[in-house]
């Protein structure tokens, strides 16, 4: 863990980050511009995040991991942004953080490879059974005889979203042999232009796709998507890929899907709530891959969320206006 680095340097500003660290880069860049690091480890509860803010007087909160809340947001008097290390800001109050005229600010485009590629290890390794054949050779099976796989090549990837990381996912899908639909209303143009097929529903996507993998953010609209009612539209050979937000999903009735056999697999990265409770209904599915929201954490993704971040806070302490394409919005929360 890097150390923190309060100090008579005459430094006044000073950042929370909800987290034990950040990449060395980003640490240097801050201290170079006069601002002290400080650190909360992470899933702390809020009212010991808030204590730490309000104790040190923090000027600005980078999030790594943890809900930050209205009790967080008010603690101290200095804040004056709120930076997201990574692009997904349901961890943060964005209702509580527009009332004080706080900016909330995500680290567009740092990660977006890194979750491609982690969504595409997923869909692999579901399609080609690697943790059931592991397991059955682990426990002295052989099931070679009787065992018959399923092909990549040829097979459809629906994904819902077409940004960034919809957008890298497709290019290696496609890279793969794979065929591509995108259900995006957002982005119907540039669906055509890449040359994959558009899906005009999402009823028609789920209801085509070998695989569905998802990749759009979390808001009132996209908030359990894939629902019961779409579950049940899917081939039962169709296989779930979540590197999105887990409130995308209803997870009751994903896990009812697996359990019945309705669908032939998940692998989600992400779940509603983090960590999931020892209890969840998953841990029991053989079907079910499961991975701790890290689809974005690599040395590269970590080292430019952490820059694209203090650079973030940097400008907004300097006085200059937040950067409108990353600001976060509190009218696209979730309900």
């Amino acid at each position: 863990m890097p150390s923190e680095t309060p100090n008579g340097s005459g430094r006044s500003r000073r950042i929370l980050v909800t987290h034990t660290q950040i990449a060395p880069s980003a640490l240097a860049l801050l201290n170079a511009n006069d601002i002290d690091v400080f650190f909360s480890p992470p899933y702390d509860a809020p009212d010991v995040v808030a204590a730490r803010a309000r104790d040190l007087g923090v000027d600005a909160i980078m999030v790594r991991q943890g809900k930050v809340n209205d009790l967080v947001i008010s603690a101290s008097p200095k804040l004056k942004v709120i930076v997201k290390h990574g692009v997904g800001i349901d961890n943060i109050d964005l209702r509580a953080a527009a009332a004080r005229g706080i900016p909330v600010l995500r680290s567009l485009g740092s990660n977006s490879l890194a979750v491609a590629e982690h969504a595409i290890a997923l869909a692999l390794t579901l399609i080609k059974e690697v943790l059931p054949l592991d397991r059955a050779v682990k426990a002295g099976e052989w099931p070679k005889p009787t065992f018959i796989g399923r092909d990549i090549a040829g097979s459809l990837i629906g994904l819902v979203g077409f940004g960034a990381i919809g957008r890298h996912t497709a290019r290696l899908a496609e890279a793969l042999g794979m065929e591509v639909s995108v259900y995006d209303p957002m982005a119907s143009m540039a669906i055509t232009a890449a040359g994959y097929t558009e899906a005009k529903a999402v009823d028609d996507l789920v209801a085509a796709a070998d695989i569905v993998s998802l990749h759009c953010p979390l808001t009132v609209e996209t908030r359990h998507l894939i629902d019961a009612r779409r579950l049940a539209l899917m081939k039962p050979t169709a296989l779930v890929v979540n590197t999105a937000r887990g409130g995308i999903i209803d997870e009751t009735a994903l896990a009812e899907a697996l359990a019945q056999k309705r669908i032939a697999g998940a692998a989600l990265d992400s779940f509603a709530a983090e960590p999931p409770p020892a209890d969840s209904p998953f841990w029991a599915l053989g079907t079910l891959v499961a991975t701790p929201h890290i689809g974005g954490v690599t040395t590269g993704s970590a080292r430019s969320m952490a820059e694209i971040a203090a650079r973030h806070i940097i400008d907004v302490l300097d006085g200059k206006a937040p950067d409108e394409a990353s600001l976060s919005h509190a009218d696209t929360l979730a309900a």
